[in-house]
């Protein structure tokens, strides 16, 4: 498995390009990011050639974070505007050879409409997405830290994904969100692993580095490649101490036991 830097949560104290450099200086595989937009694309594409690094996903714009905003792809009455956050980041992601784009559900408290207004923007994402050969990728996210979240579960998810039948839609599966919305996470991630793209690790509850809280990905990422997955995992956590490097004795640790498998 390719254990990618988060680079929303990662090295926040660094400019992005700076940051892709800092992942592959501390042995990274690859990367992802929230929101790159205000760094030209360039930039970025430039540092991504320099290290060998593949920007593994990018977020969809999350709208008015100051108004509650946290995506728009769910909300009715949106539509113009979740369609413009998909295209924006579909053509960067294609500048920079990202290989999928997260479209964000937003919150929605799941109104009427909402699944509805939902679907319709996947399918123009996945649609959008293909000509780039690119894949779009959706996150189940916990209603603790996001009330209102409209996709909150790993089951809602996978009911999306079947409904819509795309062959470049997958599942994000935190471990991180999906403990603190339902837990028993083999069980569960075996049930859908035909419909998973990627993974993202993290402690609970503090969402701080994963060899700590309740989790133990030492076992449970070996049981994950066991029942077959092969892609990428994603370290979205917030440093405790705020420095990324110094906090990075995990990364050995879990390799160790993947090697192990």
């Amino acid at each position: 498995m390719r254990i990618s830097a988060n680079l929303g949560f990662l090295y926040s104290d660094l400019p992005l390009p700076a940051r892709i450099r800092a992942a592959a200086r501390d042995g990274f595989d690859a990367v992802e990011c929230h929101f790159p937009y205000d760094i030209p694309a360039a930039a970025l594409r430039a540092a991504l050639n320099e290290t060998g690094l593949e920007m593994l996903a990018l977020n969809t714009a999350p709208g008015d974070l100051a108004a509650g905003e946290f995506g728009l792809a769910a909300l009715p009455g949106r539509r113009d505007d979740a369609r413009a956050a998909v295209a924006q980041a579909v053509a960067y992601g294609a500048e920079i050879g990202a290989a999928h784009v997260h479209v964000m559900a937003g919150r929605s408290g799941g109104g009427d409409g909402a699944e509805a207004a939902f679907r319709e923007t996947l399918a123009h994402a996945c649609d959008l997405a293909a000509a780039q050969g690119m894949g779009v990728l959706i996150e189940p996210i916990n209603r603790r830290d996001v009330p209102g979240y409209h996709l909150h579960s790993v089951e809602q998810a996978a009911e999306t994904v079947v409904a819509l039948g795309r062959d470049n839609l997958r599942i994000i599966f935190d471990c991180y969100h999906a403990q603190i919305e339902g837990g028993d996470l083999i069980r569960r991630f075996e049930a859908h692993l035909p419909l998973i793209g990627h993974v993202q690790i993290a402690a609970v509850p503090d969402r701080g580095e994963p060899d700590g809280g309740e989790i133990c990905y030492e076992r449970l990422l070996p049981a994950f490649r066991a029942a077959g997955y092969r892609s990428a995992v994603g370290a979205e956590y917030r440093p405790r101490g705020g420095d990324t490097r110094a906090g990075l004795g995990w990364l050995p640790r879990l390799r160790a036991a993947l090697a192990a498998v």
